[in-house]
């Protein structure tokens, strides 16, 4: 494809070093066509091309006879402008900017820093434009700083406050961080490289022999493999930060298992300190014995040299993280000197001192006879395979430090899974060669020789020259059974190996020293235990936790103190596998949560893989010691129960609550499923309660019938300009939410913004719910003040009720006497708080200025006080505020604050009185009879009125109560009202004729033209004939607030079919009428409506 465009001119960039993207320079020049026609060169395409930030400037390469037209660019263009006035609209320069889309644009270029947490240690989060700014019209006459408009026109570029924090950052940034090499392999080849390389190895494979030894080999890595691949696929999935195994597990499952784990952990660690120190301990007191030198006897010995190995190992670590790992590296060294020692050890030539011990260098007779096992008294393949397992554990010793790796993503899965390899090939190597060279029992006398015409008992032994007969019948101190210095007689120098026993108990010692406090203070810095945030504080530029150390140092003291670490030890065991098991379960719960922000980059692992690593795990505990496995699930049950009931304040994104989601989908997608039946009919209701803590008691009341049984969402509408509402609108959905749930209301909080409040609720009939989870109720408060009110109000309020029928949606309406909008008592509440704020803040600086002065003299004191002016001031200001603080009160509306929590109180022993008038499916009598079966109202009978012919009164009250026996509706009394169609009383209808009288217009009282003419000025007026056509209704409307003083005056609670006003025939302001003197000067009432569709039945 080509492209003809000589006012143009392509100027080619070089492909080296560039800023961001590679672009194109174009002249716009029209002065320049002539030298652009006559290049004839094609023009040159060039693909967006990204680069290191090398410089702060684009370089350009030109084609011959292009370089002078770019000096001409740089003269004339935008680097010209570098110094002057730079405009950020301006595109009629002869060129268009050295930006990403060749002009200015408000959009903004993905960057890291727009998806950084608040606070991010790794860099300061910069907030891109909004998409108000990006969809609103621009701004006139923006102004922009010189120099930086070709970064802030696109959005490239950060304020100069953030670059400020940026250049801080960098400063203060002198922290040790570590490669995968330093921080994770060698950290994890030292835990996994422990003692049982040395002194048990040989024994495990003299037990079960070289076929099954190998097999416990693997099935130990099998578990760490696992472990190790699922710990990968979540560490890759986010940036990881300080906490290791804790801060992993944590955030994939939540604090509830993350804070159980992360103590027991910990505490783990802490005591593997000691059982490591008493390994070594043991080993140099095993030195002292063969040298003669006790200092007491080998229980305080231990003890003392535990002691002093435990405080220099302390220092070590205190010292810092970069010497702690230069210890770890000379640690690594000796052990890998002792264990290439062994491996030389087994080609030198043996000597009758070491064949009379079973060492006959590689022989295939002793591979073959040790190939199979050979299990001693009360030994098997599981007990055997529970004292080597604890080997092969040490893979999370990388990943505790996380929060001092360079690059935890790729450090940890790398090193760890690196190590696990290396590990298994030595574990495996020695297994092989410890049982092709030595036999499994051999007396070390080196004159058991075979002496010929002796009889061989056809051992390997006896093939090589020795009778090592005698060990079948008495204990043997030689051989792979017997012996667990196997190792250093076998090496090429025994105390290479001495050392690298010392070594391997230390290095694992120090690991972990040094993560048992590392975890903690993750811990503790969440602030799941509260008790325990001492402990979060960090020193130094590595953020040290210097106290969790000095904790650590305390717990390993203790254990080593009481050198008895045989029981303990299962425990700890124990606990490490939980946490591995924990680790596969979490990489399994996020892959079957199916969230869309799971995404490891580590892309070698399978959920059920996972799973099946997990279920390991556990059955690895069970079979180590099944008394220590209920000992672990117990604490950490009883942790989670812990952290679940206190339920921290933290939202970390975990796998729990994506499952949380996912399972709500699904049941609401089956719930779509599933036909309605009356039998399951529930109340499902809109409330408009505008923000939730301003209407309470419409809230409670509704509450009270649709806790735990059915929906209740809270509705505002918001009218005005969109943007203003939206904005409003957003900025308080997550504060109203919180309301709710604070105050323990099971309900949602929905809003939205309508260019009026009528279209605004019929948006939110419509579409509020979800699936079968759709509103079926309205619940509004009453509109007390509907005779002051604009008419377009009584208009919205009214054809609210009206869209609801229409929309098939059952209408309640709830009046209290002294009205729901709290409001401004809310106000005058948060008024008094803040101005009783500012007193204490004042109280306090006067208080510590007087004790600030109390040193320095009389002077002194009027000096300052003259500065802060608070001689004489304050006291006036206190007293100003008590008089305002007086004067609110005053206005303090008391009941109205009574009457918005009378729902919340318990009702005593009353009635509710169910004036059941008019069939509408039975919603009128369901309400009542859910209210009788919650806790607050279950000392109220119900009491059913019915309207009847009075001469059928009795016949109409068994029939009533037979239907109500078959609904299953318990009641107390029913009454029969015969007498409901006669006409009222005068003064009542009077009072009638007085409320509606403003809204009269009185026409039969005028000429026909004048009449014309005020029904079409004021056609919302109540005209004679409306009245009269409606006189009947009206009559009943006021005779039934007569029947409701008569009978119901001392209710609890009135619940009353609610009158239908027809379209089109009822005026707003009559049906407003009819709604006033229906409930007047009464208890609580509900008005209900159903909507004419059955909610109840008999049938089973």
């Amino acid at each position: 494809m080509s492209l003809n465009n000589s006012s143009n001119v392509f100027l080619d960039p070089v492909p080296s070093n560039t800023t961001r993207f590679q672009v194109n320079v174009i002249n716009e020049s029209h002065d320049n066509s002539a030298a652009a026609d006559a290049n004839t060169d094609p023009p040159h395409y060039e693909e967006t091309s990204f680069g290191n930030e090398a410089h702060n400037r684009l370089r350009i390469s030109f084609r011959p006879g292009n370089q002078e037209r770019y000096d001409n660019f740089l003269q004339n263009g935008e680097s010209a402008k570098a110094d002057a006035s730079f405009h950020a609209y301006d595109s009629h320069t002869n060129t268009y900017y050295l930006q990403t889309f060749g002009h200015n644009t408000v959009d903004a270029v993905p960057k890291i820093e727009y998806y950084r947490n608040t606070g991010s240690i790794s860099g300061p989060k910069v907030n891109r434009p909004s998409l108000l700014e990006i969809h609103e019209q621009l701004a006139k006459n923006v102004a922009v700083a010189p120099g930086s408009a070709d970064r802030v026109a696109n959005g490239e570029g950060m304020s100069g406050d953030e670059e400020t924090e940026n250049k801080e950052a960098d400063d203060k940034d002198g922290a040790v961080k570590f490669g995968w090499v330093k921080g994770v392999l060698v950290r994890c080849m030292l835990n996994i490289w422990g003692v049982m390389l040395f002194i048990r190895l040989s024994w495990i494979v003299g037990e079960a022999g070289i076929g099954l030894g190998v097999i416990i080999i693997g099935l130990s890595v099998v578990v760490t493999t696992l472990t190790g691949i699922s710990m990968s696929a979540i560490c890759t999935n986010g940036v990881v930060r300080g906490g290791g195994a804790y801060y992993l597990i944590s955030r994939s499952l939540g604090p509830e298992f993350g804070g159980s784990i992360g103590l027991i952990f910990a505490f783990a660690n802490a005591v593997a300190v000691a059982m490591y120190v008493v390994g070594f301990a043991e080993t140099v007191v095993d030195l002292l014995k063969e040298s003669d030198s006790m200092m007491v006897d080998p229980t305080n010995d231990i003890r003392i040299i535990g002691s002093i190995t435990v405080v220099i190992l302390l220092g070590i670590s205190v010292a810092g993280m970069e010497w702690e790992a230069k210890a770890q590296v000379l640690l690594l060294v000796i052990l890998l000197i002792a264990i290439a020692n062994f491996f030389i050890g087994t080609v030198i030539p043996s000597n009758n001192e070491k064949r009379s011990r079973g060492f006959f260098n590689y022989q295939a007779s002793i591979f073959a006879e040790n190939f199979g096992p050979s299990f001693t008294k009360n030994e098997g393949f599981f007990s055997v395979f529970a004292i080597f397992f604890p080997a092969a554990t040490g893979i999370l010793a990388g990943a505790n430090i996380s929060g001092d790796l360079e690059d935890p993503q790729d450090a940890i899965p790398r090193g760890t899974m690196l190590a696990i390899f290396i590990t298994t090939v030595a574990y495996i190597g020695v297994a092989i060669c410890v049982g092709a060279c030595v036999v499994r029992d051999a007396t070390g006398n080196v004159n058991d020789t075979i002496i010929s015409g002796m009889n061989c008992n056809g051992s390997a032994a006896c093939g090589l020259g020795y009778d090592f007969s005698r060990c079948q019948h008495e204990r043997c101190e030689y051989g792979l059974m017997n012996n667990f210095q196997v190792m250093s007689m076998v090496s090429g120098f025994g105390p290479l190996i001495t050392a690298g026993i010392f070594s391997a108990t230390l290095s694992s010692a120090l690991a972990s020293l040094v993560s048992a406090p590392k975890v903690f203070q993750a811990l503790c810095k969440d602030n799941i235990y509260t008790a325990l945030q001492f402990f979060a504080k960090g020193y130094g530029k590595n953020n040290e936790p210097l106290r969790g150390y000095f904790l650590t140092f305390v717990i390993a003291m203790a254990f080593i103190l009481i050198a008895e670490l045989n029981t303990i030890a299962p425990i700890i065991s124990n606990f490490f596998l939980a946490s591995y098991a924990l680790i596969n379960f979490s990489c399994f719960h996020a892959s079957y949560a199916k969230s869309p922000g799971w995404r490891p980059a580590y892309g070698i692992y399978n959920m059920w893989v996972s799973l099946f690593g997990a279920v390991l795990c556990c059955a690895v505990m069970f079979v180590i010691n099944w008394q220590a496995a209920i000992i672990t699930y117990a604490i950490e049950f009883f942790l989670y129960i812990y952290v679940t009931y206190k339920k921290p304040d933290v939202n970390w994104g975990s796998s729990t609550q994506a499952l949380s989601y996912v399972s709500a989908l699904d049941n609401a997608l089956e719930l779509t499923t599933v036909e309605d039946h009356v039998k399951n009919f529930r109340p499902q209701c809109i409330v408009l309660t505008g923000a939730p803590m301003t209407r309470p008691a419409l809230l409670d009341i509704t509450h009270a019938f649709t806790k735990n049984s059915g929906l209740c969402i809270c509705c505002e509408v918001f009218v005005g300009p969109r943007k203003l509402c939206v904005k409003e609108m957003n900025s308080g959905m997550a504060k109203k939410q919180a309301w709710l749930i604070k105050n323990k209301i099971k309900a949602f909080y929905a809003a939205v913004a309508a260019d009026c409040f009528r279209d605004g609720v019929r948006s939110l009939l419509q579409a509020s719910g979800l699936g079968r989870m759709k509103p079926n109720t309205l619940v509004i408060g009453y509109k007390k003040n509907w005779r002051k009110a604009p008419l377009a109000e009584i208009e919205n309020y009214v054809g609210i009720i009206h869209d609801a029928f229409d929309f098939e949606i059952g209408v309640v309406i709830v009046r209290i006497s002294q009205g729901f909008d709290i409001s401004q008592v809310l106000q005058v509440q948060d008024e008094l708080e803040k101005l009783e704020q500012e007193r204490l803040a004042l109280e306090a600086t006067i208080k510590d200025n007087e004790c600030e002065e109390e040193g320095r003299g009389l002077r002194g004191l009027f000096k300052k006080a003259g500065k802060l002016n608070i001689t004489k001031p304050a006291p006036k200001k206190d007293s100003s505020i008590n008089t305002i603080q007086s004067m609110h009160v005053g206005e303090f509306n008391q009941k109205l604050v009574e009457a918005s929590t009378q729902f919340k109180k318990k009702q005593g022993k009353g009635t509710i009185d169910v004036w059941w008038l008019f069939d509408d499916g039975g919603l009128t009598l369901l309400i009542p009879y859910i209210l009788t079966i919650r806790k607050k109202w279950k000392d109220c009978k119900l009491r059913i009125y019915v309207g009847g012919k009075i001469n059928r009164i009795e016949e109409e009250k068994i029939t009533m109560a037979s239907l109500l026996s078959k609904f299953r509706i318990k009641f107390a009394e029913i009454h029969i009202i015969g007498d409901i169609n006669i006409k009222p009383n005068k003064e009542s209808w009077k009072v009638f004729e007085e409320m509606i009288e403003p809204y009269r217009l009185h026409e039969s009282c005028k000429d026909l033209t004048t009449a014309e003419k005020l029904k079409r000025e004021t056609p919302w007026k109540i005209t004679d004939a409306a009245l009269e056509a409606v006189k009947e209704k009206s009559y009943r409307q006021v005779r039934l607030n007569e029947l409701l003083q008569e009978h119901s005056r001392a209710a609890n609670l009135i619940v009353l079919s609610l009158p239908v006003a027809r379209k089109g025939s009822i005026s707003d302001l009559m049906y407003m009428a009819w709604l006033e003197i229906l409930t007047k000067n009464l208890p609580p009432v509900l008005l209900v409506r159903g909507n004419h569709k059955n909610v109840l039945t008999f049938y089973s």
